[in-house]
């Protein structure tokens, strides 16, 4: 998602609320001239990057010749001709990987990474994780349970979805492989539980980006509104989260699998392959060494594990009180000064907190306490210990290389203006009751394209709602019903997209090929996608109440998972233990 610039392009989408110095107006409008100018040349880079990766299946390569079309691109767009554009297109590549690097949100997120994969290796080589493995697997005795174990545990990590797809993996890998479940399958419930729960979440990493949104597009329309109040609103609109959330929860009691899905369970099933044979698993930490002595303790996995979570709440709100507290918010100040665990309190410093700090400090604690209970418990010595620590961050530094590509080519994209292009290519006059679905489909096609949900709410958010004022002035769920659809279509991207820096955390966090992980959950977000058009949206914008869409959207979702999935239990004798 690249939070910190997408927020950057957000503001610059408000138009007049932000003041722009001389040269970043010179840059804002050369952005404009090239997307006015390139027009459909501005699609190449996602386009190659996207294409390539599932031709090739080589992720790095993909997004690496995806920069390099966009940096030709704007070479030429500068009056380079092709040969120079080729090389200096080239050495554009760096600048643009230094410049992801130098973001201090992505070196955080980066750090995070290896860190967990540090943790992950520590609580591995200690026993800790098999422990913990086996005792969610008497309780997990069979694909169903499992299932709905890792969705539980989704849902309870509500507060970021990094932290989700970085937690739930590791702890769930060996309990499913046990039960044979695919390694996409895993990836799909993890991807699935991360942004479409911290999206709706009342408290979450989330919440203060979208809020602020909703606040200043309200404002540009001459209206001063309760922000949280509307983000509430649209909770009940926010189809695609709701919808998608029920959709694993029901594949994952009843077993129905459709699409590459259904065939990467039987492949699971009947051959005891947990990845496909021809995939290239990137993290592969399987072969990590065991050493402890004696008989390992669960305490070696949920006291670690456990103190992530909980320093990372404590993080999350140390750092957001003391960002407020050094802003010149004066309300919001006093507000925090003098209640200080409020709902609001605790909403308002959830949102201004940074998760690239605060769960970097909360897996470097956590690696600490898993290095000290492991030498204490004489299953090493600390060199020994931090020899681990640091083979495990090894494991995970193509997550890294991964994730700094995908924000290079973000950073090209918002160069060449391929959102603002995608915006003025597809939002054409049309009939209101249209609007919303419009605005959905519109926040699905750049998110997918863009691999960021951030940049696609602070693009979309400030034309939505003053759009939607316009054509129905009257009516303010109409309105509401707008916002709702740019907030869960930006959620589709991030879900979905294979840039998506949260689709990437998931593959590795499931132990998946990433290129398998997006083949085979794409159906099932294109499905719910377009469920939430047809029962959702535009009932909606028609007036039907929400307390009758809603259920009649549940139920489509239900019929759709029977009428095109089949059940394919991936353990038979343990399945029957199970019912």
């Amino acid at each position: 998602m690249n939070k910190r610039f997408r927020h950057f392009i957000s503001l610059l989408a408000l138009g007049g609320a932000v003041w722009l110095d001389p040269m970043t107006a010179f840059a804002a409008e050369t952005e404009m001239n090239l997307v006015q100018s390139m027009g459909p040349l501005t699609l190449i880079p996602p386009i190659v990057a996207i294409i390539l990766a599932f031709v090739t299946k080589n992720v790095i390569l993909s997004l690496f010749l995806g920069i390099f079309s966009g940096t030709i691109i704007i070479q030429y767009a500068g009056g380079e001709n092709i040969l120079l554009g080729v090389l200096y297109g080239f050495t554009d590549i760096v600048d643009y990987i230094l410049m992801s690097l130098s973001d201090p949100w992505n070196a955080g997120i980066i750090l995070q990474v290896l860190a967990i994969g540090g943790l992950i290796a520590l609580i591995t080589s200690t026993g800790g994780a098999r422990e913990i493995a086996e005792s969610l697997a008497k309780r997990a005795k069979g694909p169903v349970s499992t299932q709905i174990i890792t969705w539980a545990l989704g849902l309870l990590i509500f507060f970021d979805d990094y932290a989700n797809a970085l937690i739930v993996g590791p702890i769930m890998r060996p309990v499913s492989d046990k039960m044979k479940m695919s390694r996409e399958r895993l990836a799909f419930v993890i991807d699935a539980t991360a942004a479409p729960i911290a999206g709706i979440a009342l408290i979450s990493t989330w919440i203060g980006y979208e809020v602020g949104l909703i606040n200043d597009a309200y404002q540009s329309i001459g209206q001063n509104v309760n922000a949280y109040g509307i983000f509430l609103q649209t909770i009940p609109y926010r189809f695609y989260n709701i919808l998608m959330l029920v959709f694993v929860f029901v594949t994952s009691i009843t077993l129905r699998e459709f699409g590459p899905m259904k065939k990467a369970q039987e492949r699971s099933r009947d051959t005891h392959e947990l990845i496909a044979k021809d995939s290239h698993l990137d993290n592969n930490d399987d072969e990590m060494e065991v050493v402890a002595k004696g008989k390992p303790s669960i305490w070696n996995a949920l006291l670690p594990i456990g103190s992530l979570i909980m320093f990372s709440f404590i993080g999350f709100y140390t750092n957001g009180r003391t960002a407020i507290l050094n802003s010149d918010n004066t309300a919001l100040i006093q507000t925090v000064e003098r209640s200080p665990f409020s709902f609001e309190t605790l909403r308002e410093v959830f949102g201004a907190s940074d998760a690239s700090i605060v769960l970097f400090q909360a897996a470097l604690i956590a690696s600490i306490i898993a290095l000290v209970m492991g030498v204490l418990e004489g299953h090493f010595n600390f060199s020994k210990g931090i020899d681990i620590w640091v083979n495990g961050m090894k494991t995970l530094m193509i997550t890294g290389v991964v994730l700094l590509l995908a924000w290079s080519l973000s950073g090209v994209m918002g160069d060449l203006g391929t959102a603002d292009y995608l915006v003025s290519l597809l939002s054409d006059s049309m009939p209101a009751f249209l609007l919303p679905t419009v605005i959905f489909l519109l926040g699905a096609i750049i998110s997918f394209a863009t691999g960021t949900s951030y940049g696609t709410m602070g693009i979309l958010m400030p034309l939505a709602i003053p759009l939607a004022t316009a054509m129905h002035p009257e009516d303010p769920n109409f309105v509401i019903m707008s916002a709702g659809a740019v907030l869960t279509g930006a959620i589709f991207g991030d879900h979905a997209s294979p840039i998506s820096d949260t689709t990437i955390l998931s593959s590795m966090g499931a132990g998946s090929n990433l290129l398998d992980h997006v083949k085979t959950q794409l159906p099932y977000a294109i499905a719910v996608a377009a469920i939430s058009i047809l029962f959702g949206y535009i009932p909606s914008a028609f007036g039907v109440s929400i307390m009758l869409v809603l259920p009649i959207s549940l139920i489509a979702v239900v019929g759709v998972i029977y009428l095109f999935g089949k059940k394919t239990d991936t353990t038979e004798e343990i399945s029957k233990n199970e019912e």
